[in-house]
């Protein structure tokens, strides 16, 4: 099948099945979409599903925004058992008899609101003196995690039964939601470990708005003939929402895109700022800083 195309420019909200990596999610979608280049705003384990935004030609270049963006899950702890991987994947390690009641787990929620002290799971893709931290956990070589500050805005208990609990958590960059449900499983004295996992949200992008890859795979089978697949992403700047925005005239817009700097206004109201979108005529130009007065290229769109 012939699937060359116009370039391809934008976000797509893909809902990632059980089962494949994200990376292995990201080969799919590209596949389909006869994309050169792409990339995905946060990673995925095999075991989790939901929400993973695919950034497809110049989009990639905002990537770092995207996975900026508070995350929400909603996920499921089996209590009584801790595993190797801190999920149903991993080898039973310990066990206790103690069953938690919900008033229990209520009352020891808001220890997990805030800046929050979180050990990543060993089998992760963190790296440890160049390594991954699961391959060397699978080498028989498990490294000592190191601890580092998350950030939860949020976890809520949505369902309770005697030996599971529901939750609903929102949290920032490099947050574990495994180690949530081990740490949550230590400090009730009932070890937990997660059994279901589903991502909701990544910064602007929602559970509603994503389209799995039977669908995707579908509407590209309709829009062949077209060659043109457009429509179907978002744009560029989607994640860009939360930094201000530049307009500039034609002359400006033309220096910057040969790689010149501009001297803003004096009267110009960003006067500092580490990051811009700079606009012209509605199309977004690239990012920038504002440094004295001066835009200067951080990512430029080559559109």
């Amino acid at each position: 099948m012939n699937r060359q195309r116009t370039p391809l420019h934008g976000w797509l909200v893909l809902d990632k099945p059980l089962g494949l990596s994200s990376t292995q999610a990201l080969g799919k979608a590209r596949w389909l979409l006869g994309a050169k280049k792409a990339g995905h705003g946060g990673t995925l384990d095999p075991l989790a599903s939901g929400v993973l935004p695919l950034a497809f030609g110049e989009a990639t270049k905002t990537i770092n925004w995207a996975m900026d963006g508070l995350k929400t899950y909603i996920f499921t702890v089996k209590w009584g058992a801790e595993t190797i991987t801190d999920d149903l994947e991993g080898e039973i390690t310990q066990q206790s008899n103690h069953v938690a009641t919900q008033y229990e787990i209520e009352r020891i929620l808001p220890q997990f609101h805030g800046a929050v002290q979180q050990v990543p799971p060993t089998y992760s893709a963190i790296k440890v003196s160049g390594e991954r931290a699961y391959a060397l956990a699978r080498a028989g070589q498990a490294p000592e995690m190191a601890v580092r500050i998350v950030n939860i805005e949020s976890l809520q208990l949505k369902k309770h039964e005697e030996d599971s609990t529901t939750f609903v958590v929102r949290c920032g960059k490099g947050t574990y939601v495994r180690s949530i449900a081990r740490d949550l499983g230590r400090t009730l004295g009932c070890l937990g470990h997660v059994t279901y996992l589903r991502r909701l949200a990544v910064g602007p992008f929602m559970e509603a708005d994503a389209i799995s890859l039977e669908k995707l795979a579908e509407v590209c089978e309709r829009h062949r003939s077209e060659n043109s697949l457009a429509g179907l992403l978002r744009p560029i700047e989607t994640v860009l929402d939360g930094i201000p925005a530049l307009a500039v005239m034609e002359p400006e817009a033309k220096r910057l895109q040969q790689g010149q700097t501009v001297l803003l206004p004096a009267s110009e109201s960003l006067a500092e700022a580490e990051a811009v979108l700079v606009t012209h005529a509605d199309k977004p130009l690239g990012i920038f800083r504002i440094d004295n007065r001066v835009l200067r290229t951080i990512r430029l769109f080559n559109l």
